[in-house]
């Protein structure tokens, strides 16, 4: 699939974007016979109209003729919204019942390509390379995943290999957003680790693990269980809170940097805004969706294969709700 870089009505230059992404533009009226483009391939851009692969779109009779600027981070990040939390749910299954074969499917190799990271990483010496590799792609496999559901959201035309868009669009800032989102929220736990190992050191401290017994070992779990987890349990609660409030905070920003090519920290900054307009109504929703998922997970985790693509659904119609719906 070609990409290109486009020059939109507001003089400013966005890309790399897919044909999809031009035509779309094309039929918003954001793009005319006269913007400016070049295909990646391109040394120099000229105008739309000397590209016959968007011929079709200038002809057809619903293309506007007037330019509309596309928008900005600060477009978006204006105005307001409210998220109706069962209708987000009720419209994903919606979706996710007339496109089951393109989400499920995806969802499905998706998870088939983190098993194979995990079994691979378990393999002695090359192990390492698999772990080092998933950790440097998880963002770009995850970016993908949610750009394959944000265009069906759309309805735009998506496949499978929109789970690997993520590579061609941002791989960078994905990772780097997956890297920065999972420290910061990991230096919440620090107190829970700092009190559950004063715990535990007491307990293994002289113990010989390599020669235990069964017996051993399994009076040795029942005591850590109670005398290091279930007495620091009230400091993991306590660090759930903000560990919860920045995740939520951030559940748009891979979205953002795939499908408006932001960097992490615009992206980060852009979700941490939108968001915390009624971060409640945001939370409501991820609950609601883990709700789901319990749902299938108690249907002999069969039901996974259809709650996780109706809770990814989910949120990104929130997603278009928030970020992009016109009344906003």
């Amino acid at each position: 699939m070609a990409n290109y870089f486009i020059i939109g009505g507001d003089g400013k230059e966005y890309g790399p974007v897919t044909d999809a992404d031009v035509r779309q533009w094309i039929a918003e009226g954001r793009l005319a016979v006269s913007s400016q483009a070049k295909a990646e391939s391109d040394a120099e851009f000229r105008a739309l109209a000397q590209f016959p692969e968007f011929a079709d779109a200038f002809t057809s009779p619903t293309a506007p003729q007037v330019i509309a600027p596309i928008k900005t981070s600060s477009d978006f990040l204006a105005g307001d919204y409210e998220l109706d939390l069962g209708g987000c749910i009720s419209r994903a299954f919606q979706l996710v019942k007339a496109n089951g074969g393109l989400l499920i499917g995806g969802v499905l190799v998706y998870a088939l390509i983190q098993m194979a990271f995990g079994v691979f990483g378990k393999i002695p010496f090359i192990g390492i390379l698999f772990s080092l590799a998933n950790f440097l792609m998880s963002g770009a496999f995850t970016g993908g995943l949610l750009y394959l559901f944000l265009r069906a959201v759309r309805g735009e035309p998506a496949t499978l290999s929109d789970l690997f868009a993520g590579f061609r669009r941002s791989f960078v800032q994905l990772f780097l957003a997956v890297l920065v989102m999972g420290l910061l929220v990991g230096l919440t736990l620090i107190p829970f680790v700092v009190f559950f190992c004063l715990k535990l050191i007491p307990l293994v401290k002289g113990l010989n693990l390599d020669n235990m017994s069964p017996d051993d070992s399994m009076n040795l779990l029942k005591s850590i269980l109670t005398s290091a987890l279930l007495p620091t349990a009230w400091v993991l609660l306590l660090c759930a809170i903000p560990a919860t409030f920045l995740s939520v905070s951030w559940k748009f920003t891979l979205p953002l940097i795939i499908d408006k090519q932001l960097d992490f920290g615009a992206a980060m900054k852009a979700s941490w805004k939108k968001v915390n307009q009624h971060w409640w109504q945001v939370f409501g929703l991820v609950l609601l969706i883990d709700l789901v998922n319990v749902a299938g997970l108690c249907l002999c985790c069969v039901g996974l294969i259809v709650s996780i693509p109706i809770g990814l659904a989910a949120l990104m119609i929130a997603y278009e709700t928030i970020f992009n719906d016109p009344k906003n």
